[in-house]
């Protein structure tokens, strides 16, 4: 049976403390903000994608960012209340909020767990002191370590961010370092290879030279040791960088991956909504300010949302859904596009990816192997071309 991928709402919170040099997120810096103002837009907003998508069964609701656990836990709360207001809300929802794991901020999750948070998300991002600090993290390890004991009193199910491939790293080195993650890690974890993007403080770094990431070959080794450690210990990768137990995987990010609907509130945040048959982008302008001024001036933040044709519409549900390990339900693709397999990739590409194997196809799906994982990129690059 082809899994629902359900309907989300994202709620972009665009602050942080200081911005990390690896980061291209949509994050700033202010000294102050005016959170009733903000709290305000938040609502508005939310009532806008309300109206156009009435009926919708929520499924699943993320605080991103930025960094969430500094808006003020009065701000979630009005927000799940306007959310249940607004729409049928489907039993046992899951409610993520992205958190750091400062002292000031892992003293508010009881607060936030009492506003209707039942899943935290932790940037962790290393367990030692000097990786925090060449990551710009503004907590240290025994803070990491806190604030997860810390989440796994206070609410249902957490998870937790590492960053590997880091400048000088070995497998060895890594290898510890997952070994004692998982002394901490209950049910999900997340694990990203640090890539370097225009834009970061990083950037300019790489570019003269005086950052040097592993390379290709040592890259693959890591990934390699990742997944086969969290493999034993029965953490399976169900997408390319995100290990779960079954049934711990994040619901709000299959909606992603499975190319469901999603609606996206606040500054620069992203949503998919289909209407009346069609697929719409919607984006909502990046500078905070400007969009909070939208907001208050017109009820919405958004430019006019964009009409994904079909044959986009079949592009961007593989390069989501392959990053599964489930795959792409062929079904999917019919009812998104009108169309099946043959008919959307290059056939020849896909045969030599499956012979090759990188892919694997049936009746009901396509996927891609552990090895088509790793390369995705490259899979993409063919099968669409």
């Amino acid at each position: 049976m082809t899994p629902d991928p359900g309907f989300g709402i994202y709620i972009h919170w665009p602050f942080c403390k200081s911005k990390c040099p690896y980061c291209d997120f949509n994050s700033h810096v202010r000294e102050r903000i005016e959170h009733d103002r903000w709290r305000a837009a938040l609502l508005r907003e939310l009532d806008h994608y309300a109206d156009a998508t009435a009926g919708r069964k929520v499924t699943s609701v993320f605080f991103g960012g930025g960094t969430p656990s500094l808006m003020e836990p009065a701000t979630v709360a009005a927000v799940l209340e306007r959310i249940a207001a607004r729409w049928p809300v489907a039993d046992g929802l899951e409610v993520t909020l992205e958190a750091n794991p400062t002292s000031v901020e892992a003293d508010k999750f009881r607060a936030f767990r009492a506003a209707g948070i039942n899943r935290v998300s932790l940037g962790i991002q290393a367990l030692d002191d000097a990786s925090l600090k060449f990551l710009g993290r503004q907590h240290n390890a025994a803070e990491a370590t806190g604030a997860i004991a810390l989440a796994a009193k206070t609410f249902d199910r957490f998870s937790f961010d590492l960053i590997y491939a880091r400048p000088g790293q070995t497998v060895a080195a890594w290898e510890a370092e997952l070994t004692r993650a998982l002394d901490y890690a209950v049910g999900h974890l997340s694990v990203y290879q640090l890539t370097i993007e225009e834009g970061t403080a990083f950037f300019p770094l790489h570019a003269r030279g005086e950052l040097v990431l592993p390379d290709e070959d040592l890259a693959g080794d890591l990934y390699e040791a990742t997944h086969s450690l969290l493999n034993r210990a029965g953490l399976p990768a169900y997408e390319i960088s995100n290990h779960a137990r079954p049934g711990e995987e994040s619901r709000h990010n299959l909606t992603y991956w499975r190319y469901g609907d999603y609606v996206g509130v606040g500054p620069g945040a992203h949503g998919r909504l289909t209407l009346d048959g069609e697929k719409f982008a919607t984006r909502a302008h990046r500078a905070p300010e400007i969009w909070l001024e939208r907001v208050e001036r017109d009820g919405f933040g958004a430019a006019t949302p964009d009409a994904i044709d079909r044959d986009a519409r079949g592009s961007e549900l593989l390069m989501m859904g392959l990053r599964l390990r489930e795959g792409v339900a062929r079904a999917r693709l019919i009812e998104e596009t009108g169309r099946d397999l043959p008919d959307l990739v290059d056939a020849r590409a896909l045969d030599r990816l499956v012979s090759g194997g990188f892919l694997e196809v049936t009746d009901a799906t396509l996927r891609a192997t552990h090895e088509g994982r790793q390369r995705l990129n490259a899979v993409l690059g063919a099968l669409l071309a």
